[in-house]
């Protein structure tokens, strides 16, 4: 399966080799760095890190078939060019996977994503040329992984469906998620701000991607097990998406515990086609901001605590064809005109202070702005109530 090389000078410094003590005429269990369950004498620990292995992984390979091990390191290895197995994916008992300086290339097959008690997965590399990860869908306990903003070619990422936790805080300084085209980290447990810190640095998202005519898909370039399917809620539904285009830009950080307003900077990731914020605490106004989302095609911000009015300006918006802004605190009249004259009753259902089209309560005037009453348009035998010119105040303001 390896060969190994015994001048490897590597990370870990010239050192011996511990696999080089291995036996094969004694118990595997009394191997350097291997652990065993005492009961069934079961593989659970396997640390082969600085062990000079070179080559490849095959499916046969005999260490796919250690069906109880938990924990696995094979960092600071020569696995250069190598992709990672989806038959990690099988080893059903596995919780923790390091493959850091090992010299493993782009995509990490959605079978790991798979196991069901999978906690841990070490890649930190600056040779590691990862665009696409996906963890969704697991029971992953923890604080956001920072970390992976430091991966530069990174350009998805889905954490949605697990236990992760706390505020998305990061001290450090430099391009962040620099290339990241899909950020999904939604139904957590995240709270604390929206993450300013990262919108800073979404530099592919400032940018409107030109429609060459050519469809590019991120890691487009694997087939068979190694497909990217991504899942996405976009438009109010699930979708499967096979293959990713480079264009297609998404932001859901729906079903978390955030809180205070939104980020008027979301309006400069011009390049963003979703932006899911759906089920949090959020506060604050819509920003007008927001206009200069020219690409935007889905819109959720509903069931949170957003005041004010819609502004005008989304109007301006003529890729949108689905806006959600139910169960919030607007009131006002509802924009007129090109798009918001196709959205129906439900994207604005449970907002008491709205007005206007689709809904039952008219603005009053036909641009869609309020019409304010005022004394003068009072019938002639009223004008002189002060009362009534009173009242006739308050609702013109």
């Amino acid at each position: 399966m390896f060969t190994i090389n015994r001048n490897a000078s590597d990370y870990c410094g010239r050192r011996k080799l511990r696999t080089l003590s291995w036996n094969k005429r004694t118990d595997c269990c009394s191997w350097d760095r291997v652990q065993c369950e005492k009961t069934t004498g079961q593989v659970i620990e396997l640390d082969l890190a600085c062990s000079g292995l070179q080559g490849k992984f095959h499916t046969n390979s005999s260490l796919f078939h250690l069906s109880s091990l938990k924990w696995l390191d094979l960092s600071y290895n020569d696995f250069f060019g190598s992709l990672i197995s989806p038959k990690f994916g099988e080893l059903s008992s596995l919780t923790h996977l390091n493959l850091s300086r090992s010299g493993y290339t782009d995509v990490i097959p959605a079978e790991i994503s798979h196991l069901s008690k999978f906690q841990v997965l070490r890649i930190r590399t600056d040779d590691l040329y990862l665009k696409f990860l996906d963890l969704g869908n697991n029971e992953l306990n923890d604080t956001f992984p920072s970390w992976l903003g430091g991966l530069p070619d990174l350009q998805i990422l889905s954490l949605r469906s697990n236990k992760l936790h706390g505020p998305i805080i990061d001290s450090r300084t430099g391009n962040l998620f620099a290339q990241i085209r899909v950020m999904d980290l939604s139904s957590n447990g995240f709270s604390g701000n929206l993450p300013v810190i990262l919108f800073e640095n979404f530099q592919a998202m400032k940018i409107i991607a030109e429609n060459s005519g050519i469809r590019e898909y991120i890691a487009g370039d694997y087939s068979g097990h190694y497909a990217n399917i991504l899942i996405v809620t976009t438009k109010g539904m699930d979708l499967e998406l096979p293959r990713v285009l480079t264009t297609y830009m998404i932001i859901d950080l729906s079903r978390n515990r955030f809180e205070g307003d939104i980020p008027s900077i979301i309006g400069d990731l011009v390049g963003i086609r979703m932006l899911n914020l759906s089920h949090n605490g959020l506060e604050g106004i819509i920003p007008a901001s927001f206009h200069q989302l020219s690409v935007l095609e889905s819109l959720d911000l509903s069931s949170n605590k957003i005041g004010d009015e819609i502004p005008q300006q989304l109007v301006s918006l003529t890729s949108l064809e689905v806006i959600n802004l139910s169960h919030n605190h607007l009131v006002g009249c509802i924009p007129k005109g090109k798009q918001f004259d196709t959205f129906e009753n439900s994207s604005y259902q449970e907002n008491d202070g709205l007005h206007g089209f689709p809904l039952s309560k008219d603005c009053g005037g036909d641009d869609g702005l309020p019409q304010a009453i005022t004394p003068v348009e009072l019938d002639e035998e009223e004008e002189d109530s002060p009362m009534i010119s009173w009242q006739a105040f308050l609702m013109g303001y």
